[in-house]
């Protein structure tokens, strides 16, 4: 063989493998987008869930709804503003206002539950409710009221029904309110060691979520750290505020870290680059849960100790009891917050639960609890509640929702009762677990009674 063929063929050799290299890297590049694609397949399937329950007919429906994406509660000249050298997402609407984006999702919502409803039989196509049918109620403030009109503009577009609030619009209405309607030296005492015995290990455990707080912020890069004003989050400085008719209070990294952890949340929500809402940093979807955990449990800590939960839920409690007993009713929305939906449904004694494709990990951003009476194939009447959420991808999309491309929907158990084969509790077992939650309100008034006067 010439010199010349034999370079001819080491060269054929050479690209062959060159080639074999190309496409393998191809391969293993492309399995990796599918794998990946196939994971997030699998997760918006298991996070999908149902609303609906073969065989059994919808007759009421009473949802307590967290408004949808809002604002930051305080704006760039606070706190939040000097807390980082960065500068937020400009936000399209005024502090701890509903933001465009989350009247968008709020309506796709809203669709949604017309279709199912429709599905379901409970609504006619075209629905137009006659007097006392429905009932849409918010609370006074912006963020609540605008995801009210919202959500009803998708659930029922040409019946422009009335949205009931009570106060003053911007002011809080005491049903919805998670304030403290009783307190004395003895249940202060009580409560708080209650918090502490179920909270002090959660909070003592969030210093990795704090150094990754501090590192997406620039935390030390700030003002406010530069003038003083602002020092490392610590677990231990946490100082508890329980006063009369005023919400649970805090003092301490826990609160602060909440409310820059709330608004980088939000951030990731509204902002399309998600390098850009993390101020620069790539941050995985178990980083994100990471920073949401220290507003989560800023939550729990505030609002879900049993004590304290059914002390504030028991205004609430009472509203979604009158909206299951009242004739002629089938549907009612109650909108306001997620303490609201915490403190209901840790006053229930809802057991532990999982949302997947949330960073939120117990009231999402516009999440449902929804209760639902339904007549069994037996004639008997059953109930089931689910929490429904879209999902980060739905949030960040702002993705059509439909019958077929719907919300995540997580059916919750409750401790001390039990659910037939078919996952549904009986109406009266359910009814007797919402009336305990509300009398135990009246046994922490009796047992922590204030000292008569001499």
């Amino acid at each position: 063989m010439n010199k010349k063929a034999l370079s001819t063929r080491t060269l054929l050799i050479v690209v062959s493998i060159l080639l074999v290299c190309v496409l393998l890297v191809q391969c293993l590049f492309w399995a990796g987008v599918f794998g990946s694609a196939q994971t997030a397949q699998a997760v918006a399937r298991e996070a999908v869930g149902s609303l609906s329950r073969k065989g059994y007919t919808l007759e009421q429906v009473v949802v307590l709804s967290r408004h949808n994406i809002r604002s930051p509660l305080s704006g760039g000249d606070s706190l939040l503003g000097k807390i980082t050298p960065h500068a937020w997402f400009a936000w399209s609407s005024n502090p701890s206002e509903l933001s465009l984006r989350g009247g968008v999702l709020e309506t796709e919502m809203g669709q949604y539950f017309r279709k199912w409803l429709e599905a379901e039989g409970l609504f006619p196509e075209n629905y137009h409710p006659e007097d006392g049918q429905i009932r849409i109620y918010a609370n006074s403030k912006q963020r609540t009221i605008a995801t009210a009109e919202y959500f009803v503009s998708g659930l029922l577009p040409t019946a422009n029904p009335e949205i009931e609030y009570h106060m003053e619009f911007d002011q809080m209405d005491p049903v919805f309110t998670p304030k403290l309607n009783f307190v004395s030296p003895d249940y202060n005492a009580a409560a708080e060691a209650q918090i502490r015995e179920r909270y002090t290990d959660v909070v003592n455990g969030l210093s990795d979520n704090y150094e990754l707080l501090s590192d997406v912020i620039d935390l030390e890069q700030s003002a406010a750290w530069k003038d003083g004003s602002v020092t490392a989050f610590q677990t231990d400085d946490t100082k508890l505020i329980l006063e009369l008719d005023k919400e649970p209070g805090m003092k301490g990294s826990l609160k602060t870290g909440c409310s820059v952890a709330d608004a980088l949340v939000l951030q990731y929500y509204e902002e399309s680059d998600p390098i850009k809402a993390g101020f620069g940093h790539e941050l995985s979807f178990e980083q994100w849960q990471q920073i949401s955990e220290i507003k989560d449990v800023y939550g729990d800590v505030l609002f879900t100790a049993p004590l304290v939960a059914a002390n504030v839920a028991h205004p609430l409690l009472q509203e979604i009891e009158q909206e299951l007993s009242t004739d002629g009713r089938t549907f009612s929305f109650l909108c306001g917050h997620d303490s609201n939906v915490g403190s209901v449904l840790a006053a229930l004694g809802a057991e532990a639960y999982e949302l997947p494709g949330a960073i939120e990990s117990k009231t999402p951003i516009g999440c449902k609890l929804v209760f639902c009476r339904w007549r069994g194939p037996d004639g008997s009447s059953y109930c089931t509640i689910d929490l429904v959420y879209q999902t980060v991808d739905q949030l960040r999309t702002a993705s059509l929702l439909d019958l077929d491309n719907h919300p995540a929907i997580v059916p919750l158990r409750f401790r001390g009762i039990t659910a037939n084969a078919d996952g549904l509790y009986a109406e009266r077992d359910f009814r007797d677990l919402l009336e305990n939650a509300i009398a135990e309100y009246d046994r922490i008034t009796q047992t922590y009674a204030l000292p008569e006067a001499a």
